[in-house]
């Protein structure tokens, strides 16, 4: 079974999150995406995340009405901060008969060579890469690589700082997030 790897902090998870993901389900060759909440990104300042359970908590809200799209904790016990080369160990040893993949944005891709062992991942993972709205074009080292998949994805301009900020200045993002995710969020005064 091939599973994608959607990694992120997901501060609070949005529709743009699960439609990139169930375009990476449905129209690509990977049987289930895991959304990988990570608890603490070695690049992103702690402060501004809300509880790892809680992401997590929104996640599972998120998801659980699609039986491709799951939510993990696999990070949670591992030693931080963490890289996604020592995830992908881990997963590989816990689960040897699933195959696990990335999906990253564009974005993403265009750092990759900045990854701590990237050469590893590239070596013994394919990575799902989704479209951003950008003017840069990807690394030529990554370009024509055969384990790496442009997937022709609904490009989503929707980002979880402009639903944070949103929040704060007392506006309305319930379209903007699952409805459960939105009475989570309303219910707990996140954000405010």
């Amino acid at each position: 079974m091939k599973i994608g790897l959607y990694f992120g902090s997901f501060n609070p998870i949005h529709i743009g999150h699960l439609v990139i993901a169930n375009h990476m389900a449905e129209y690509s060759n990977l049987d289930e995406v895991w959304f990988v909440v990570t608890p603490h990104n070695p690049f992103k300042k702690k402060s501004s995340l809300l509880d790892n359970y809680q992401r997590l908590e929104m996640v599972y809200r998120a998801t659980k009405d699609y039986s491709k799209l799951k939510p993990s904790d696999i990070e949670f016990n591992l030693p931080q901060p963490n890289y996604t080369v020592n995830t992908l160990v881990y997963l590989q040893e816990k689960y040897p008969d699933l195959e696990f993949s990335l999906i990253m944005g564009e974005d993403n891709l265009k750092s990759f060579h900045k990854w701590r062992n990237y050469e590893i991942i590239l070596e013994n993972h394919h990575i799902y890469v989704y479209p951003r709205v950008s003017e840069n074009k990807i690394e030529t080292q990554f370009s024509d690589h055969k384990k790496i998949h442009q997937i022709d994805a609904p490009i989503m301009e929707l980002s979880s700082t402009f639903i944070r900020n949103a929040i704060k200045e007392g506006k309305n993002v319930k379209p903007m997030l699952p409805e459960n995710v939105w009475e989570y969020l309303d219910e707990m005064n996140f954000y405010k």
